[in-house]
């Protein structure tokens, strides 16, 4: 019932006529879950709403798959830009598929509409007097490629940390924007030569021209389309004052081409380009997209996106369509969320940390449960963070709340003699009939509320409640007790309930609409449009429901949730560990703490580091000045009585608690190695995340001591990938 219709419609004058995009996700990767409840899935319980509600919209969105990052991919993979874009835009609608996902087009942004649409606008921007061109240096170069280099083709060294693999936009080290200029001893990315500075000429969108429509635009429909407070802050960051110039060209080959001759070898930048793709995709939708796209006065556009995009959206995109002098639909409403972080750091498919799309269905766990936590945890107002405890909370929820009330009120009706599977004919409603009536309904008027003001995360709360009621009725009025003593009033119990259960198999049908399909093929009933009070007689006395009712919700094991937690934290071919080898300088007791030592180590030439450790009780100063031993380097720095740790000695404990229990962590042949000797699994390459939380990551790592021999997930950890690092003492233990 609130899928997406079989044909494109198309709007109608006097009906509220909504186009909803979500913003369009980058092609090179696979979306995790902060990428699918930041976009997609919003959009889709809203589209979901509006088809309940008997509106006429559509549900617009699709891969971006134009820029730097596609060519740099394919770069990586040995493949051209096409057959990248044409790899993950399955993935990604593969994964939109299995998450239940009701567009009404996904399409892609490499396509001749788009071509046509983006320069149309261009054409007309340009013709209108809104558009300059600028010199600007760039690094080129000249040695192999010869070219102009894009962000993403340039690396080198941070100039903020000194990693040595620092993209030409950001460093993936320290997590800083950067300018490829800005990059100490930069290479090209394709044949890795130094490049050159050298002008090259882009054109700009002369913004400034347009700042006042931009106000306006902004003025009104912030106001009117009840864009979020961070929403309209990050937007004024932008108008506030003094809109600049921006570029809007790149030198790349894939991309849409500028139609001008002095700019054939550039293409259109992604962040002028990409929007377009909501009205080229349209446009492979419906021959008649400008019913949509340039129907001001009939159409509202709600766009769903994370806070990253808002700027393009309330800016960049608006003053585009403005300039053109087209009469474009505008944003109305937008919807934006915060980001949802993983609980052992930000989500990264190269460092195995977090769950993505394809994870997410290799656990097994329904899709429906997935998208119940994920809308629960909808970043609204603030970041939000995965946790697999909290997962298995709300699983619970769904399955005690909703889950158990469908089961117990379907099977009791079944297996009731009286009534066997049919539902019975419900009567005068006595006080407490009446009371859950007026709750429900009361409950409906705000769940209608918060979904036409896009309070999501709200509405779903709101349905629980209802649910909530009908588990309370069913405990106070107790049928069960009933049953064989007054089967009048045991039916109205129960042919109440099994029509709450129609309405929350409706008003939960945009969350979890696989899950309510399950429950309108138990009831034996299709499923319907919204009703805008508790209808008593959505399923009539006489109605017999399905024979075959079956547990909507399954329990989580423990030893699963402790598998995925070890599957998606970062362990990985990978090694996350920044682990190397240190020479003790100095040891001193703490001033404040006679059980820690403040060791001071040596990581090779002046680089120094301080640990603070509580080893004290096992060895003498004497026996570490000097010592080679491994440290970690990428821990969470913590102070201990006032003192910061910077590095964790490692150790092997075998669990004896004597003073000879503790043994470090060595060279096999000490003098053969220097301090700052990287450690890592054998063949294992050596991708330190930027921080490990000790509690929630470290002690959950494979690191082990059998037979002196250290290893990380069965691989054993070699010093420079030729030296073993072994156990100093003690043949078997844990590595902590």
């Amino acid at each position: 019932m609130s899928g997406p219709s079989t044909s494109p419609p198309l709007p109608k004058d006097g009906e509220r006529n909504i186009l909803i995009t979500s913003a369009l996700p980058y092609v090179n990767n696979v979306p995790h879950l902060g990428n699918i409840i930041g976009c997609v899935l919003s959009a889709d319980v809203y589209a979901r709403y509006c088809r309940l509600k008997g509106y006429n919209c559509i549900y617009i969105c699709g891969t971006d798959e134009y820029g730097t990052a596609t060519e740099t991919k394919a770069l990586s993979e040995g493949c051209t830009p096409k057959e990248i874009c044409d790899k993950y835009h399955e993935i990604h609608k593969e994964i939109y598929e299995w998450f239940n996902i009701s567009f009404d087009k996904f399409g892609r942004t490499s396509t001749n509409s788009q071509t046509e649409i983006a320069q149309d606008i261009f054409n007309k921007i340009r013709a209108n007097g809104y558009t300059l061109t600028q010199e600007i240096e760039q690094l080129y170069c000249e040695q192999t490629c010869k070219m102009f280099l894009a962000d993403r083709f340039v690396e080198g060294t941070c100039p903020h940390c000194r990693f040595e693999d620092a993209r030409g936009d950001q460093c993936d080290g320290c997590s800083k924007l950067l300018n490829p200029t800005e990059l100490i001893n930069p290479r090209c990315k394709v044949c890795s030569k130094p490049p050159i500075i050298k002008s090259t000429k882009h054109i700009f969108i002369d913004l400034p021209q347009l700042q006042e429509q931009v106000d306006q635009f902004v003025e009104r429909n912030s106001k009117d389309g009840n864009w979020s407070e961070n929403s309209i802050a990050i937007t004024n960051t932008w108008v506030k004052g003094e809109l600049k110039p921006r570029c809007i060209t790149r030198d790349l080959k894939w991309g849409t081409p500028v139609p001008l001759e002095e700019f054939k070898d550039k293409v259109f930048y992604v962040w002028f380009d990409a929007p377009i793709g909501y009205i080229s995709i349209t446009a492979e939708y419906t021959s008649e997209w400008e019913k949509w796209w340039k129907n001001p006065e009939n159409v509202s556009l709600v766009q769903f996106m994370g806070k990253d995009n808002v700027p393009f959206h309330t800016v960049i995109f608006p003053a585009s369509l403005i300039g053109s002098k087209d009469n474009y639909t505008l944003l109305n409403n937008l919807s934006t969320t915060e980001f949802l972080n993983y609980e052992t750091g930000k989500f990264s498919k190269s460092r195995n940390t977090g769950v993505f799309g394809d994870g997410a269905k290799s656990t097994g766990i329904p899709s429906e449960v997935w998208r119940f936590y994920l809308l629960n945890n909808r970043p609204e107002s603030s970041d939000s963070i995965f946790s697999w405890d909290d997962f298995n909370f709300k699983n619970n929820e769904l399955l005690n709340n909703f889950g158990n009330l469908v089961n117990r009120v379907l099977k009791m009706l079944n297996t009731n003699a009286t009534f066997n599977g049919v539902v019975p004919k419900i009567g005068e409603l006595n006080d407490v009939d009446k009371k859950l009536v007026q709750e429900v309904d009361e409950h409906l008027v705000e769940y209608f509320k918060r979904l036409e003001e896009i309070s999501l995360r709200e509405g779903l709360k709101i349905a629980m409640s209802i649910s909530k009621l009908g588990n309370t009725y069913m405990q106070d009025n107790k049928p069960w007790d009933l049953s064989g003593k007054d089967n009048e009033r045991c039916g109205q119990v129960l042919a109440i309930l099994i029509n709450l259960i129609k309405l929350l198999s409706t008003i939960l049908e945009p969350y979890i609409p696989s899950l309510t399909d399950k429950v309108h093929q138990q009831l034996n009933v299709e499923p319907t449009k919204y009703s805008p009070t508790f209808d008593l007689n959505a399923i009539p006395a006489g109605h017999e429901i399905s024979k075959e009712i079956l547990p909507l919700v399954k329990k989580i094991e423990a030893d699963d949730l402790k598998k995925w937690r070890t599957k998606f934290s970062g362990i990985g071919p990978e090694f996350p560990i920044d682990m190397k080898i240190a020479t003790v300088l100095e040891v001193n007791d703490h001033p404040s703490a006679e059980n820690l030592y403040i060791i001071k180590l040596s990581l090779g030439g002046d680089i120094t580091k301080t640990a603070v450790s509580g080893i004290k009780a096992n060895f003498e100063k004497s026996q570490l000045i000097g010592k080679k031993l491994a440290v970690v380097l990428n821990l969470k720095p913590s102070k201990f009585k006032g003192v910061l740790s910077e590095a964790m000695i490692l150790v092997v404990d075998d669990g004896q608690a004597t003073k000879d229990s503790l043994s470090f962590l060595v060279p096999s042949n000490p003098q053969s190695i220097e301090a700052g000797s990287k450690i890592a699994g054998k063949g294992m390459s050596i991708k330190p995340k930027p921080t490990i939380d000790y509690q929630k990551e470290f002690l959950h790592y494979d690191l082990t001591c059998i037979d002196k021999i250290i290893s990380y997930n069965k691989t054993q950890l070699f010093i420079n990938q030729n030296e073993p690092l072994v156990s100093e003492k003690i043949g078997n233990g844990k590595v902590r």
